[in-house]
């Protein structure tokens, strides 16, 4: 069923992080952008709303949304600064979400409620220099440590992650790493690293062409040994199976930020169209740019439908691994389409750096590669449809 509407619940929640994201950060995202750091105000400020906490129970001080909510909020954040609404989804959901799956009642209290305030950052590690989509050629290893007889159990990690947001600033990093090599994907896992761990280390810094604020690098794991319950799981060997109880609704914020990103593109070269003028008209009554304007709109409505409809079925327990795969793809492209014709729209300006489209162009090259890039998601959108299709012809 594809019955979907907001509730007015909804509809408040949206205004209510419209009017933050005028107030608090749109007057700083040129600040954001060129200094390539979140403002620790800011950072505070959102703390404060409450709005690191958006995903888990008010019984830890957040505010137990559901997905739509989430998507929702992921949305109009974008809106405002790619890179800062990247760095506060880190913090409310994948860099603190296997501590609140598996943690210790005491890790949950000295680390996620802390993260749900912006006093502590949380981060997570799954890239290597050799691994991005390719999970299964993960390298970072885990060895078990002790047998527990002399009170000694735990795990000693070492390996390099690559393109970790937050990576020089976190204080808590949830790292994948392999126990067998030879399992592949059977042999990944979860851990709890910390700031202040021997052997745990930032490197080098990446410079990132968009998504400006957060930084992004290099974490070193130099044998750092972790006790037996940094163990995030209830079993080894099925980190690839907690990721994927996730993996649905990453899809589906990255194609939030994505739908943000171009509504505020649009916006801008809607307006741009009607307050420049060429040939004695302006130029948004000309029938090519009209064209581009009826495209991006239809475009945009399309990706939203997908994605909320994909976000409240994620609601209602069913499986939507297909669906998100294929809302983060389209809303990527789409979004890609909608900063490239805003760009054109506002012709030379549109190059400059003082003004707002080559932001968007910047911020919206992000989107490729978080979640999957779309050449895996195609490839796996192509062999399930396939897949099916045979399934069904060799039931008839």
């Amino acid at each position: 069923m594809m019955d979907f509407r907001f509730t007015p619940e909804h509809d408040f929640w949206r205004k209510t992080v419209a009017d933050m994201v005028k107030k608090l950060i749109l007057p700083r995202v040129k600040e954001i952008d060129e200094g390539d750091a979140i403002p620790k105000d800011l950072w505070a400020g959102i703390g404060r709303l409450g709005y690191f906490g958006l995903r888990y129970p008010e019984k830890y001080g957040g505010m137990g949304a559901d997905t739509v909510t989430a998507m929702i909020f992921y949305e109009e954040l974008a809106k405002g600064s790619c890179g800062l609404a990247m760095a506060v989804i880190m913090q409310c959901l994948m860099g603190t979400h296997f501590v609140f799956r598996f943690g210790t009642e005491e890790m949950r209290q000295r680390l996620l409620v802390p993260a749900m305030r912006g006093e502590k950052i949380g981060t997570i590690c799954f890239t290597e220099e050799q691994s991005g989509s390719d999970l299964a050629g993960t390298r970072t290893k885990a060895v078990k440590d002790g047998d527990g007889r002399d009170g000694k159990e735990g795990w000693i990690l070492k390996g390099t992650k690559m393109w970790i947001t937050q990576a020089p600033v976190c204080d808590f990093a949830t790292v994948l790493a392999t126990t067998d090599p030879s399992l592949g994907l059977k042999g990944l896992n979860f851990f709890l690293v910390e700031r202040g761990m021997p052997g745990f280390a930032h490197g080098q810094v990446i410079h990132k062409l968009g998504a400006h604020g957060p930084v992004t690098g290099e974490l070193v794991l130099d044998n750092v040994r972790v006790p037996k319950e940094n163990l995030l799981g209830e079993a080894v060997g099925k980190g690839v199976f907690y990721m994927s109880e996730i993996l649905s609704e990453i899809r589906c914020m990255t194609a939030a930020v994505g739908l943000g990103i171009a509504q505020a593109a649009f916006a801008e070269g809607l307006d741009y169209s009607r307050k420049r003028s060429a040939f004695g008209s302006p130029i948004g009554t000309y029938q090519l740019i009209r064209a581009k304007i009826a495209r991006m709109a239809t475009e945009m409505e399309a990706a939203r439908l997908l994605l909320y409809s994909t976000a409240s079925k994620l609601d209602r327990g069913e499986n939507t691994v297909l669906e998100a795969a294929m809302t983060k793809s389209f809303a990527t492209d789409m979004c890609l389409s909608v900063v490239d014709e805003v760009a054109r729209i506002h012709g030379a300006m549109g190059f400059a750096m003082e003004a707002s489209p080559q932001r968007f162009l910047r911020d919206a090259r992000f989107l490729l590669y978080g979640g999957g890039t779309q050449e895996i998601l195609a490839d796996f959108i192509g062999r399930t449809i396939v897949g099916k299709l045979e399934g069904e012809k060799k039931g008839q």
